[in-house]
């Protein structure tokens, strides 16, 4: 008599899995690599953070993947170069992040964001973009299956491929009493908005504009390349904001477009910058004025965005009720620049502003841990897009699953 098949476990009842999540956002730093033990499934999902490294790229990687960002020019050859080298470097970081894991709970598979270096929002299906980074490397290297092509996906279904992490951000921090706006600013800056009680169906998201990437890219003109990035807000902090300028930039086409909506390099990126310097320098001589105008700006569009698109709250100037609250939590890289902190505080007085890192998360590695997430998400079949959000068509699962070459069957993807 054959034997009885066993039943798979309901998930609820399984030891949690841990993935691994890797980014690099439009900044292209590094990469962030997050280990996270995930503990049900779909919008009951929680998580708990691991571990967390970063690695810089090498300073000529670096410099390779900026030239080429879109509006860039460049040749075949050199992206499909790229694609291969990034690769090797997001495997890299995943088994440093894996050798460090504790015993017994290493990751079973990871999630890939990839490098994007082009995205082209469009209308229905007309939404192109490009991530480097070839998954099929770091399945080789680390032995361990990667859901990969995320954005694809949403782009496939209608979307723009972006903003991807409302999903996450909707599961991670909605509160029954409290409206919370999640702000990443890596390279750009994009909101989450998640209203008390909220559905799936009620989040609203976008990209606000630009992050750091102005500025960075004028501490980098400011310094002939000595300096990165302006740490902590501390050159922003001696210069003075340049309104003349400000305005000019506030009236940009993007800073007025209402959603759903999203942006990068191409609008907000080097070539805009070197647009703008014979703006600045009419302005001022002055550098640090330059940097710390930029950094109002990044702080004056997330709070124009607010005023007029994230709705019940408050707007500036209207009577609040009393059992009205609200969170602004900042993440990405920009978190850690005080001075940009403080324009949000003052243009935003009805919010409580906070890192992410109140919340047991740190800053950096949100994003990464997001996309872990969104790997668990894929292989338990649950979609990770919001089509509100994204204006694709419908609800899509989000990813594609790359084996490595030894020892995992997609059977057993399935049962992680």
């Amino acid at each position: 008599m054959p034997a009885r098949s066993q039943k798979t476990a309901p998930r609820s009842t399984r030891s949690p899995r841990i993935v691994l999540g890797l980014m690099s956002g439009t900044s292209a730093d590094g990469i962030d690599a997050v280990t996270i033990a995930v503990h049900g499934r779909g919008e009951r999902m929680k998580v708990e953070l691991l571990g967390h490294i970063h690695r810089d790229y090498p300073r000529e990687l670096r410099r390779r993947l900026l030239a080429i960002m879109a509006p860039a020019t460049t040749t075949t050859e050199e992206v499909t170069r790229l694609h291969a080298e990034v690769g090797e470097a997001f495997a890299a970081a995943a088994k440093d992040a894996i050798a460090r894991a504790p015993r017994g709970r290493k990751p079973t598979f990871i999630g890939l964001s990839g490098q994007t270096v082009c995205h082209l929002p469009g209308r229905r299906y007309r939404t192109a973009t490009l991530q480097l980074g070839e998954a099929s490397r770091v399945a080789e290297r680390t032995g361990l299956p990667v859901v990969c092509e995320f954005r694809q996906s949403d782009v496939a279904a209608g979307g723009q491929g972006a903003p991807l992490v409302p999903w996450t951000d909707w599961v991670l921090f909605r509160h029954p009493g409290i409206a919370r706006a999640v702000q990443n600013i890596g390279g750009g800056g994009n909101v989450t908005w998640v209203p008390p009680r909220a559905a799936a169906s009620d989040v609203v998201a976008f990209d606000t504009g630009p992050g750091n990437m102005m500025i960075d890219e004028l501490v980098a003109l400011a310094t002939r390349g000595r300096e990165r990035f302006d740490r902590y807000g501390r050159r922003a902090a001696r210069g003075r904001i340049l309104e003349p300028v400000l305005r000019r930039w506030m009236a940009h086409s993007y800073i007025q477009r209402k959603p759903p909506k999203t942006t990068g390099r191409e609008e907000f990126g080097r070539n805009f910058v070197v647009s703008q310097l014979p703006v600045l320098r009419a302005a001022s001589r002055n550098p640090d004025d330059w940097i710390a105008t930029a950094t109002a700006f990044t702080a004056r569009s997330i709070a124009q965005a607010y005023r007029r698109w994230l709705r019940p709250f408050p707007k500036i100037g209207e009577k609040k009720s009393r059992s009205a609250r609200g969170e602004l939590i900042l993440c990405g890289g920009g978190a850690r620049n005080a001075t940009l902190a403080q324009l949000l505080v003052r243009e935003l007085p009805e919010f409580q502003v906070r890192t992410i890192d109140a919340l047991g998360i740190p800053a950096e590695a949100k994003e990464a841990l997001s996309f872990a997430m969104l790997a668990a998400a894929c292989i338990d079949g649950v979609p990770g897009n919001l089509p509100q959000v994204t204006e694709a068509s419908r609800p899509a699962v989000l990813g594609r699953i790359v084996l490595p070459s030894r020892g995992v069957s997609l059977l057993q993807v399935v049962d992680l």
